[in-house]
């Protein structure tokens, strides 16, 4: 028994021997630190404002439409389609109202213009020029009438999936051929 104690003890202090021998492993690398973001040198003084560049496009139909979407609404008298981007007067970008009196559908482009001006509406099979004329009610518009059968209303809720107003002086509109649309032309008509 006490060879087998002895035995022990000598393997033990082998094993601790050896375990002294061998070498500590090494310290981690450290993780660089990210280098310092580069900022931006503060523009001089006398230094002219970043242009701003607006895009143009070949062709108004691959320019992008502008933000909103087509509201149905009947009151007594007179239906409208409304687009925009909130029904309040400064979120109406554009507005189709039908007369049902007097057959006939105004054209209304939010926006001011000083007397008459000239108002564009391009489709995919036509263009026309109406004479607009300012309106002022609770914001101000751009307003055009045309008869409740006049041709140039089909091109607009046939147009391939939009249309566009036009005015001097004031953003175009790119508009979606929503139902909306042909529900205010047809209200007119029937």
């Amino acid at each position: 028994m006490k060879n087998r104690i002895r035995t022990s003890a000598i393997a033990i202090v082998s094993t601790m021997a050896l375990a002294a021998c061998v070498p500590p492993s090494p310290e981690p690398t450290p993780v660089p630190s990210p280098a310092p973001a580069a900022t931006a040198p503060s523009p001089e003084p006398d230094a002219a404002p970043p242009q701003v560049v607006t895009p143009s496009f070949d062709n108004w139909m691959d320019a992008p439409q502008t933000a909103g979407d087509w509201t149905y609404v009947s009151e007594p008298g007179e239906t409208m389609a409304i687009f925009g981007t909130d029904r309040t007067p400064q979120g109406i970008a554009l507005l189709l109202v039908c007369n049902r009196q007097s057959n006939r559908i105004s054209i209304a482009r939010q926006g001011s213009v000083t007397g008459q001006a000239e108002m564009l509406v391009r489709t995919e099979t036509q263009d026309r020029r109406l004479t607009a004329g300012p309106v002022t009610s609770r914001a101000p518009m751009v307003v055009a009438e045309v008869a409740a059968s006049d041709p140039l209303l089909d091109a607009m809720a046939f147009s391939k999936g939009r249309f566009a107003v036009e005015v001097a002086g004031l953003e175009p509109v790119f508009v979606p051929a929503w139902p909306e649309v042909t529900r205010v032309i047809e209200d007119c008509r029937g």
